[in-house]
């Protein structure tokens, strides 16, 4: 005689597949953004090394733009799952837009200045890389940079879809999107079709038209009358008649608009200052890497490349465990919400710890994917087996970090990444790499020493729960 499940367990269950069924669509739209540099690298290593290593500078700073100036999308994910929770639609639909059209001023305000400087720059950030690196570095985001504004709308929206708890609208445009960047870079790096061979510029041309296809296809996907917030309900002075009667209508959907994205900042204003801090860490984490000369570059690249499989797999349960922590806040149901993060830590624990046996045993087949370069792959075999023991704590943290966003403990996230990246990152790789003189080594265990640190603050503020109490 079969006995039913204690009502604890069958909870639990019904938890776990609902995390599940938000992080998997999010997990695979981290992995497929991801992609699009993944292929590019892969393709730029079987191009030359010396490509390969560009691309730890121009995706590198491209990454920390995009990362730190598209921290609205924390606010107005935290914001619009809110106020679903609270059955607030229309609330949530003045953050959404409000916020896309901030991302683009945003992104255009960043954007251009970084492209006017951008050969300066880098020659001061990386004096040791090489002129030929450096040029094919220059020449990357002189092609990117112009288009990096569609890159904050795309992060926006997705946000704001997965607030809603849709996030599998932008798992499919995110496989559009690579759909596009291999058909492009396929053709522009090596030169098929009768075309010249374009190299990192080719790559460069893929990710740019991957950007615009994934920002206008999101866009497109909440403006639309099915789309699952009324963004077209507010009136504009665009849209709205010229009449007396509708003056006050106008006034009204603007302060509306004003009240939404000064919510969407409050929040996003503390993670802009967390994302700078972590990315002024990690650009002196790769300036020291520059210092151990192209090879170690070209090898950390593509180190990066295979541990990103973990890291976003650990974002996408987040993105799960923001949305629902926010929502269930929203219907004034803490202690939900904190058996969500639990959880959803829990299963990121898991998955990330198998990725890293896979690390430390069979290091060599997963490097062969970017290049081919014994003295590469040699470096990289001794690194890998030192990533394989931050996986745990890097799921922790990650899951537990973007909880806390999603909850608008912003703050809290923000001390934390000062003093893990600041000091941990950036002080632990110096003494391993340089003063110790481990190398490569020596870079991924200042790496794990920040995972590991961020694992356990992070994981106290979860346990001490002041998050539960703050209004958004």
């Amino acid at each position: 005689m079969t006995h039913p499940a204690p009502p604890a367990l069958r909870e639990a269950t019904a938890l776990a597949l609902q995390v599940w069924r938000l992080a998997w669509p999010a997990i695979a739209h981290m992995l497929l953004l991801t992609l699009v540099f993944l292929v590019g690298r892969g393709m730029v290593g079987r191009y030359s090394t010396t490509a390969l290593a560009s691309m730890q500078i121009c995706g590198t700073l491209t990454w920390t733009i995009v990362s730190i100036f598209s921290a609205t999308s924390a606010g107005t994910l935290a914001v619009v799952a809110r106020s679903v929770g609270a059955g607030d639609r229309a609330g949530a639909a003045a953050a959404a837009r409000v916020s896309l059209t901030f991302a683009l001023a945003l992104g255009a305000a960043v954007a251009l200045p970084v492209l006017a400087a951008c050969g300066p720059l880098l020659r001061a950030l990386f004096p040791q890389a090489g002129a030929a690196v450096l040029d094919q570095a220059i020449a990357y985001l002189g092609i990117v940079l112009p288009v990096l504004p569609l890159a904050f709308v795309e992060a926006v929206a997705a946000a704001a879809l997965q607030g809603v708890g849709d996030t599998k609208t932008p798992l499919v445009v995110a496989t559009l999107g690579n759909l596009v960047n291999v058909a492009v870079s396929a053709v522009l790096i090596f030169g098929h079709l009768g075309l010249p061979a374009l190299g990192v510029r080719g790559a460069a041309v893929g990710v740019a038209c991957t950007m615009a296809t994934e920002a206008l296809l999101l866009t497109a996907a909440l403006l639309s009358r099915s789309g699952p917030l009324p963004l077209r309900a507010a009136p504009s002075p665009s849209t709205a008649a010229p009449d007396a009667a509708a003056a006050p209508d106008q006034r009204t959907a603007r302060k509306a608009d004003a009240a939404a994205l000064a919510r969407v900042l409050r929040i996003a204003a503390p993670t802009f200052a967390e994302r700078s801090a972590y990315h002024a860490g990690y650009m002196g984490f790769v300036a020291i890497i520059g210092l151990l000369g192209a090879t170690a570059m070209a090898a950390n690249q593509a180190l990066i490349a295979v541990e990103s499989v973990c890291f976003l797999s650990a974002e996408g349960f987040g993105i799960a465990a923001g949305s629902l922590m926010a929502q269930r806040l929203g219907a004034r149901r803490p202690d939900d919400a904190a058996r969500v993060a639990l959880l959803a830590a829990l299963m990121a624990i898991v998955a990330l710890s198998a990725f890293g046996v896979l690390f430390a045993l069979v290091p060599r087949p997963l490097l062969l994917a970017f290049s081919s370069d014994p003295e590469l792959l040699a470096l990289g075999e001794r690194a890998l087996p030192v990533a394989a023991v931050a996986q745990p704590f890097m799921a922790l943290a990650t899951v537990m970090g973007m909880g806390l966003r999603g909850a608008g403990d912003t703050r809290t996230v923000l001390a934390v990444t000062l003093v893990s990246s600041l000091l941990m990152r950036v002080g632990g790789t110096w003494l391993f790499a340089v003063t110790l003189g481990y190398g490569l080594v020596g870079v991924w265990m200042g790496s794990t020493a920040d995972w590991i640190c961020r694992s356990a603050l992070l994981g106290l503020a979860y346990a001490r729960g002041r998050w539960k109490g703050l209004a958004v």
